[in-house]
Protein backbone atom coordinates (compact mmCIF):
# COMPACT_ATOMS: atom_id res chain seq x y z
CA UNK A 1 0.00 0.00 0.00
CA UNK A 2 1.21 3.50 -0.96
CA UNK A 3 0.94 6.13 1.37
CA UNK A 4 0.46 9.92 0.12
CA UNK A 5 3.28 11.60 -0.25
CA UNK A 6 5.75 8.41 -0.29
CA UNK A 7 6.18 8.46 -4.10
CA UNK A 8 7.59 12.32 -3.04
CA UNK A 9 10.63 11.29 -0.82
CA UNK A 10 10.95 8.67 -3.16
CA UNK A 11 11.70 11.08 -6.03
CA UNK A 12 13.72 13.07 -3.44
CA UNK A 13 15.91 10.73 -2.42
CA UNK A 14 16.67 9.76 -6.10
CA UNK A 15 17.28 13.84 -6.85
CA UNK A 16 19.67 13.88 -3.89
CA UNK A 17 21.41 10.55 -4.64
CA UNK A 18 21.99 11.83 -8.64
CA UNK A 19 23.25 15.47 -7.40
CA UNK A 20 25.60 13.38 -4.67
CA UNK A 21 26.91 11.41 -7.41
CA UNK A 22 27.53 14.16 -10.30
CA UNK A 23 28.92 16.11 -7.55
CA UNK A 24 31.70 13.38 -7.17
CA UNK A 25 32.27 12.93 -10.77
CA UNK A 26 32.61 17.11 -10.90
CA UNK A 27 35.13 16.76 -8.41
CA UNK A 28 37.14 13.72 -10.03
CA UNK A 29 37.32 14.93 -13.31
CA UNK A 30 40.13 16.76 -13.28
CA UNK A 31 41.71 13.54 -11.40
CA UNK A 32 40.72 11.90 -14.71
CA UNK A 33 41.97 14.03 -17.10
CA UNK A 34 45.39 13.90 -15.03
CA UNK A 35 45.62 10.10 -15.96
CA UNK A 36 44.69 10.53 -19.71
CA UNK A 37 47.06 14.45 -19.64
CA UNK A 38 50.82 14.34 -18.62
CA UNK A 39 51.60 18.20 -18.09
CA UNK A 40 52.12 20.87 -20.85
CA UNK A 41 55.36 19.77 -21.55
CA UNK A 42 55.95 17.22 -24.40
CA UNK A 43 58.05 14.16 -23.78
CA UNK A 44 61.55 14.63 -24.05
CA UNK A 45 61.85 18.89 -24.09
CA UNK A 46 64.71 20.08 -21.90
CA UNK A 47 66.67 17.02 -22.85
CA UNK A 48 69.21 15.91 -25.30
CA UNK A 49 67.37 15.19 -28.22
CA UNK A 50 67.57 11.49 -29.69
CA UNK A 51 70.50 11.22 -32.49
CA UNK A 52 69.56 9.37 -35.57
CA UNK A 53 71.22 8.86 -38.70
CA UNK A 54 69.28 8.47 -42.07
CA UNK A 55 70.47 7.74 -45.35
CA UNK A 56 68.55 7.87 -48.68
CA UNK A 57 69.87 7.65 -51.46
CA UNK A 58 70.88 11.45 -51.98
CA UNK A 59 72.68 11.76 -48.86
CA UNK A 60 73.08 10.54 -45.36
CA UNK A 61 72.32 12.91 -42.60
CA UNK A 62 72.75 12.78 -38.69
CA UNK A 63 71.01 14.96 -36.06
CA UNK A 64 74.38 15.20 -34.01
CA UNK A 65 76.62 16.76 -37.30
CA UNK A 66 74.17 19.63 -36.50
CA UNK A 67 75.38 20.75 -33.08
CA UNK A 68 76.47 24.03 -32.92
CA UNK A 69 73.08 24.80 -35.05
CA UNK A 70 69.77 25.41 -34.00
CA UNK A 71 67.67 22.72 -35.71
CA UNK A 72 64.19 22.98 -36.80
CA UNK A 73 63.50 19.28 -37.31
CA UNK A 74 60.39 18.79 -40.22
CA UNK A 75 58.30 15.09 -39.97
CA UNK A 76 56.63 15.87 -43.04
CA UNK A 77 55.24 13.84 -46.45
CA UNK A 78 54.22 14.43 -49.67
CA UNK A 79 50.85 12.79 -48.93
CA UNK A 80 50.17 15.05 -45.96
CA UNK A 81 48.46 18.38 -47.73
CA UNK A 82 49.10 20.32 -44.32
CA UNK A 83 52.51 19.21 -44.87
CA UNK A 84 52.44 20.62 -48.42
CA UNK A 85 50.92 23.60 -47.26
CA UNK A 86 53.47 24.50 -44.57
CA UNK A 87 56.47 24.13 -46.99
CA UNK A 88 56.45 27.27 -48.46
CA UNK A 89 56.84 28.74 -44.97
CA UNK A 90 59.54 26.49 -43.36
CA UNK A 91 61.51 27.54 -46.91
CA UNK A 92 61.67 31.07 -46.44
CA UNK A 93 62.48 30.76 -42.87
CA UNK A 94 65.17 28.84 -43.94
CA UNK A 95 66.45 31.34 -46.31
CA UNK A 96 65.99 34.34 -43.89
CA UNK A 97 67.55 32.28 -40.61
CA UNK A 98 70.41 30.36 -42.42
CA UNK A 99 73.02 32.87 -41.64
CA UNK A 100 72.03 33.45 -38.08
CA UNK A 101 72.84 29.90 -37.31
CA UNK A 102 69.48 27.88 -38.20
CA UNK A 103 69.39 24.91 -39.96
CA UNK A 104 65.93 23.13 -41.17
CA UNK A 105 66.43 19.89 -41.37
CA UNK A 106 62.88 18.12 -43.50
CA UNK A 107 62.51 13.91 -42.87
CA UNK A 108 60.13 12.74 -45.00
CA UNK A 109 58.67 9.47 -44.20
CA UNK A 110 57.09 8.79 -47.90
CA UNK A 111 57.36 5.50 -48.93
CA UNK A 112 57.92 6.42 -52.83
CA UNK A 113 61.18 7.88 -53.40
CA UNK A 114 59.76 8.78 -56.81
CA UNK A 115 56.96 11.06 -55.46
CA UNK A 116 59.43 12.44 -52.83
CA UNK A 117 61.80 13.39 -55.49
CA UNK A 118 59.16 15.14 -57.71
CA UNK A 119 57.46 17.18 -54.40
CA UNK A 120 61.33 18.76 -54.09
CA UNK A 121 61.61 19.96 -57.77
CA UNK A 122 58.09 20.63 -58.03
CA UNK A 123 58.03 22.99 -55.21
CA UNK A 124 61.88 24.62 -55.08
CA UNK A 125 62.50 22.53 -51.71
CA UNK A 126 65.93 23.80 -51.32
CA UNK A 127 65.87 22.67 -47.56
CA UNK A 128 68.52 19.86 -46.06
CA UNK A 129 65.71 16.70 -46.59
CA UNK A 130 66.14 12.98 -46.05
CA UNK A 131 63.60 10.63 -47.00
CA UNK A 132 63.38 8.08 -43.95
CA UNK A 133 60.52 5.39 -45.96
CA UNK A 134 60.95 3.32 -42.76
CA UNK A 135 60.09 6.18 -40.25
CA UNK A 136 62.48 5.08 -37.01
CA UNK A 137 63.89 8.68 -37.23
CA UNK A 138 59.89 9.46 -36.13
CA UNK A 139 59.23 6.62 -34.11
CA UNK A 140 62.39 7.59 -31.74
CA UNK A 141 60.30 10.65 -31.53
CA UNK A 142 56.99 9.25 -30.93
CA UNK A 143 56.31 11.59 -34.12
CA UNK A 144 52.80 9.59 -35.58
CA UNK A 145 50.92 12.67 -37.11
CA UNK A 146 52.60 14.73 -39.59
CA UNK A 147 53.74 17.95 -39.62
CA UNK A 148 55.52 16.94 -36.33
CA UNK A 149 58.19 19.89 -35.95
CA UNK A 150 60.98 19.77 -33.11
CA UNK A 151 63.36 22.66 -31.94
CA UNK A 152 66.57 21.56 -31.28
CA UNK A 153 69.14 24.21 -29.86
CA UNK A 154 72.81 24.88 -30.35
CA UNK A 155 73.66 22.37 -27.69
CA UNK A 156 71.67 20.11 -28.83
CA UNK A 157 68.76 20.08 -26.44
CA UNK A 158 65.15 19.84 -27.23
CA UNK A 159 63.47 23.25 -26.90
CA UNK A 160 59.86 23.38 -28.40
CA UNK A 161 57.22 20.98 -30.39
CA UNK A 162 55.11 22.29 -33.24
CA UNK A 163 51.90 19.78 -33.74
CA UNK A 164 50.53 20.35 -37.40
CA UNK A 165 51.50 23.11 -39.41
CA UNK A 166 53.30 26.16 -38.85
CA UNK A 167 53.51 29.54 -40.95
CA UNK A 168 57.34 30.24 -39.63
CA UNK A 169 57.44 33.62 -41.01
CA UNK A 170 55.35 34.81 -37.09
CA UNK A 171 57.32 37.13 -35.40
CA UNK A 172 57.20 35.08 -32.47
CA UNK A 173 58.72 32.01 -33.71
CA UNK A 174 61.79 34.00 -35.70
CA UNK A 175 62.36 35.70 -31.79
CA UNK A 176 62.18 32.47 -30.57
CA UNK A 177 64.76 30.80 -32.94
CA UNK A 178 67.37 33.99 -32.70
CA UNK A 179 67.21 33.73 -29.01
CA UNK A 180 68.82 30.36 -29.57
Amino acid sequence: MLVAGCDVTISRIRYYSFVRCASVLFALFPLLLLGCYGGSRPPHIGNPAPDFTVQDVDRKVSLADLRGKVVVLNFWATWCPPCVDEMPSLVQMQRRMKAKGVEVLAVSVDADGDAYHRFLKDHGVDLLTVRDADQKSNNLYGTFKFPETYIVDRSGVLRRKFIGPVDWSQPEIVDFLSKL
